[in-house]
């Protein structure tokens, strides 16, 4: 009996000594170190994408494959890495968000810049109607429309707003206009455009939109949103008003400051 306990025990010393100074495989190391890489990666990963995540929510957009909260879970994250290391597409697809937003802000103030040289300031001194110098002029972004330099500013500022609603830049066809354009508009137009010198296309104070984009819903943003650019369809030309004319615009504050003609009944119009 004694001598079969030293055998066991004999037996059981051996096998912790071959268990002790046999190495391990080179494999089963990196298995162990592959592991805890991983879940270093993934919890790095998590980290990265939820505040970009929260970036698209403050913006107003989720991505795809969120969960009902809108913020990817841990175990979301760590289940969708692939086994190179990189983020799919779908947790990706907050930052796709953020490039269009930067794509949309470069267009906005592209349109911004379509005034060059135009500093936007009113004349120093009046002039005559239908005689204003060309250096208190700029034109528009359609490229052949002038109006005052003031004017000019506020206008491209609405048609920034106008644009990004609609999608097309407001649609022009009349700006400024000399004594000798008037009087042609005039011989054209009978009583519905005004007297030659005393229009406020001659004070280059007024534009005239093209009549098929003024739709109901147009029109009606135009008339909600000009007002805080100075810009606005004056009572007369409104429907129901004396002369109905939708597509005459003016600049309100700088058309009163300068006593323009438009009060007089005779003097209303394009």
């Amino acid at each position: 009996m004694g001598s079969h306990r030293a055998e066991t025990s004999s037996r059981a010393s051996r096998r912790a000594r071959v268990e002790k100074t046999t190495p391990r495989s080179p494999g089963h190391r990196r298995a162990r170190v592959f592991g805890r890489t991983g879940v270093l990666v993934a919890l790095a990963a998590s980290t990265v994408v939820v505040p970009v995540a929260q970036g698209a929510l403050a913006s107003g957009s989720v991505a795809g494959g969120f969960g009902p909260e809108g913020l990817p879970s841990t175990v979301s994250v760590l289940t969708a890495l692939s086994v190179d290391g990189q983020m799919p597409a779908s947790l990706q697809a907050s930052g796709a968000l953020v490039d269009r937003d930067l794509e949309t802000a470069s267009r906005n103030l592209s349109r911004a810049e379509r005034l060059p040289g135009c500093d936007g300031r009113p004349p120093s001194r009046s002039a005559a109607n239908g005689q204003v110098p060309t250096s208190d002029l700029c034109t528009l972004w359609d490229g052949r429309t002038q109006v005052r330099a003031d004017f000019a500013v506020a206008l491209a500022e609405l048609n920034q707003e106008y644009s990004a609603r609609f999608g097309a830049d407001l649609c022009l066809t009349s700006g400024y206009r000399t004594l000798a354009e008037q009087r042609a508009v005039r011989a054209l137009r009978g009583h519905m455009a005004a007297t030659p010198g005393k229009s406020n296309h001659g004070l280059g104070l007024a534009v005239d939109f093209c009549t098929d984009q003024l739709t109901t819903a147009r029109y009606n943003w135009l008339r909600a949103n000009g007002p805080r650019f100075g810009v606005d369809n004056p009572p007369w030309a409104r429907p129901g008003g004396s002369k109905p004319e939708r597509w005459h615009w003016e600049f309100t504050a700088a058309v009163a400051k300068d006593n323009s003609y438009s009060g007089s009944t005779a003097d209303q119009g394009t």
